[in-house]
């Protein structure tokens, strides 16, 4: 029984370390055993057949095991991401996830897993979104563009996020669930929403 662990980080300045060690303990609460693992750096944006991922699937039977530190790792996007837990079922390979404490081992998990699942995966498009959203953010300060709450009266602090919060209204996520993460007020975000003529649509 072999188990692999899949680590994929999306530029240079990111490394592996601590998604290392997390899995280290996850596989040794669970008793795994020994631990291969299978690093790449590469963006997301890549389909998952062009990346190592395919070689780990390739390389696994029924019975082993793939460990990842979480979901969002495996693709750019839940369609992706259920792709590659589809291939390994298949397979019969037990897939494991650390962040959610997911595992996927084909044991009575038909009705339980895929509830667990489903109500993941709004958070993980989330997640997605705000991956994508700071990785084109590094691209453009790497190009020399100036990033930022620019400087001067009426600016909000909303400003510097307008990218991602647009992004995220437009996955269907609340408002209510944006102000929070941004730490506004609902009312504040309404007026900011109202003033940038950015549209949404309404959320309860």
């Amino acid at each position: 029984m072999k188990t692999i662990s899949y680590l994929r980080v999306s530029t240079d300045a990111q490394d592996t370390n601590k998604n290392i060690l997390a899995v280290l303990a996850y596989a040794n609460e669970k008793g795994f055993g020994h631990v291969e693992f299978v690093e790449e750096k590469v963006s997301g944006k890549t389909p998952w057949k062009e990346r190592k991922i395919k070689g780990v699937l390739d390389s696994l039977e029924k019975g082993d095991r793939l460990i990842v530190p979480e979901l969002s790792r495996l693709g750019r996007s839940t369609l992706e991401v259920l792709e590659i837990i589809k291939e390994a079922k298949d397979r019969g390979v037990d897939v494991f996830s650390v962040k959610e404490n997911l595992s996927l081992n084909g044991n009575g998990i038909q009705a339980k897993i895929m509830t667990t699942m489903l109500a993941l995966f709004s958070e993980l498009e989330r997640d997605f979104i705000s991956q994508r959203t700071k990785e084109a953010l590094r691209a453009r300060k790497a190009a020399g563009v100036k990033l930022g709450r620019p400087k001067g009266p009426g600016k909000s602090k909303l400003d510097a996020h307008r990218e991602e919060i647009v992004a995220l209204l437009k996955n269907g996520s609340t408002k209510a669930f944006v102000a929070k993460r941004y730490g506004t007020s609902k009312v504040n975000l309404y007026n900011w929403l109202k003033k940038n003529e950015i549209e949404a649509n309404p959320k309860p």
